[in-house]
């Protein structure tokens, strides 16, 4: 066994290529990063659905440090992002090990002991775990009576078989979050007949999206400066948007009409536009982004069945209100196990308790990154890490700068278990009146086991990173145990 690395990353998506860069800048070069895929990217490189892309503005979804010029448009296509991260990963690809899936990790009361497998199968030992496994990694399948019963091509949307011709096909979709109202209008292009289902509608709001022209990505290569002030302009206005997705009463109703005139402007049907309306309030859900979703229900390609897929009977699908309807390619649009982290399972501290057991009724942490009893172990964009208003990025960022400043005197850091409850206590004072909580809904935010919200941070990324800088990772140090300076 070789000797033991100062820091193992988990997964090369946008919060593990940030740890690295993070770590790199810092001089730091004994870490390395383990990616189960044959590539990086994370969820840019699974998603590959037709039409997938971001919907927060691509020169705010970058590295501050790494602003890319070239942008195809105001909002990125998944390819874009993917190519963006696999160069920008060229700066630590030395550290970067494919194809290698973490099977196991345990701490033995000095180090992690993390068994790997792939063809470099092995065990590695590590000073500091960093978990940056994403959220939106494993599929949500529904529990459907018959599902497996379907005789056709039968996939979700972040595991598309694109062997699989859509041109002019019969294509049920069952869902309409962020994957469906981005799907079903290039399904539409591509001529197949839709019949979608509709378990709850979304508040949308205009897209506004437009590519940009090659003067204008000529003058944001020439001019840094303007580049990190559209960014800056980008961020003020992603923050301003916390206070309507949140549920701010005036914020809220003003957001609420607009996605409201949207709908009025582009479904003039009342039957269907009454179909296509929440009935809870806006932001409680995630909020969707959309110029052509409405306008592909309304072309007459699609057939919206404003109940949830109940039953599965061979080719027929079966619909909540009875109805029936056949398709030859049934597609799940139907989200991930968000709530539910699967790395989990494989992380077990020295008392023989799995991450699992300790959030068994929902994530919980210091700092959206500290885990009481699992000592030196950082997660990236778990528990209350992300947003429903701005990028995450900035979160991953505000978090890998947070890891170094526990990293920097090589000191064994391990959360108190006060500190946990009073950091899970703050957040659920602050998340009790939004409209996540107490909007009307059922959302991906919030755990089902508790009833708590385990997703998203409640505040800005101002409040975020204020939060990161009151705590003070010595007051949680063991003993010393210098870093090593070595390289993998």
């Amino acid at each position: 066994m070789s000797a033991p690395i100062d820091v193992a990353i988990v997964g090369a998506g946008f919060a593990g290529i940030g740890m690295a860069l993070a770590l790199r800048r810092e001089s730091r070069e004994s870490f390395l990063v383990l990616e189960r895929g044959h590539s990086v990217g994370g969820t840019w490189r699974d998603n590959t659905y037709p039409g997938v892309a971001c919907d927060v503005p691509s020169h705010l979804y970058g590295f501050v440090e790494h602003p890319n010029p070239h942008w195809s448009g105001v909002f990125a296509r998944g390819a874009e992002i993917r190519t963006y991260l696999d160069r920008v990963a060229d700066q630590v690809r030395d550290h970067i090990e494919l194809d290698t899936p973490l099977l196991r990790a345990r701490w033995d009361g000095d180090l992690w002991q993390l068994d790997v497998g792939g063809a470099g199968a092995r065990r590695i030992e590590a000073k500091a775990l960093v978990l940056a496994c994403g959220r939106l990694t494993e599929p949500s399948v529904p529990d459907i009576p018959g599902l497996e019963s379907f005789p056709g091509p039968l996939f979700h949307s972040a595991r598309w078989d694109h062997s699989v011709a859509v041109d002019g096909a019969r294509i049920a979709v069952v869902g309409t979050g962020a994957s469906a109202v981005q799907l079903v209008p290039e399904l539409v292009r591509r001529g197949a007949a839709v019949t979608l289902f509709q378990r709850t509608p979304a508040w949308i709001v205009p897209r506004e999206g437009r590519e940009y022209t090659d003067a204008e990505r000529l003058a944001f290569a020439s001019d840094a400066g303007a580049l990190a002030r559209l960014r800056a302009d980008l961020y003020t206005e992603g923050e301003a948007r916390y206070a309507s997705r949140s549920g701010d009463v005036a914020a809220a109703a003003s957001a609420r009409s607009i996605a409201l005139s949207h709908l009025t402007a582009q479904v003039p049907d009342p039957a269907l536009r009454k179909a296509l309306t929440p009935d809870y309030a806006f932001g409680c859900k995630r909020v969707l982004l959309s110029d052509d979703f409405y306008p592909a229900v309304v072309s007459g390609a699609v057939t919206l069945e404003a109940s949830a897929l109940a039953a599965v009977e061979g080719r027929a699908l079966v619909s909540a209100g009875g109805a029936r309807y056949d398709a030859d390619i049934l597609v799940l649009a139907t989200g991930f196990e968000a709530a539910r982290q699967p790395y989990a399972d494989l992380v077990e501290n020295s008392d023989g308790e799995t991450l699992a057991a300790h959030w068994s009724r929902g994530m919980t942490s210091v700092a959206s990154t500290l885990i009481s009893g699992f000592p030196n172990v950082y997660v990236l964009n778990g528990p209350n890490g992300s947003l429903g208003h701005n990028s995450a990025v900035l979160m991953m960022e505000a978090q890998s700068e947070f890891v170094l400043r526990c990293l920097a005197d090589g000191r064994t850091i391990d959360a108190h278990a006060d500190a946990e409850q009073a950091y899970t206590s703050e957040i659920d004072d602050r998340a009790a009146s939004t409209s996540w909580v107490a909007g009307g809904c059922r959302n991906w935010y919030v755990d089902e086991r508790s009833g708590r919200l385990t997703l998203l941070w409640p505040g800005t990324v101002a409040e975020f990173r204020e939060r990161l800088a009151r705590i003070d990772p010595a007051a949680f140090a063991r003993e010393p145990s210098p870093l090593s300076e070595g390289t993998p």
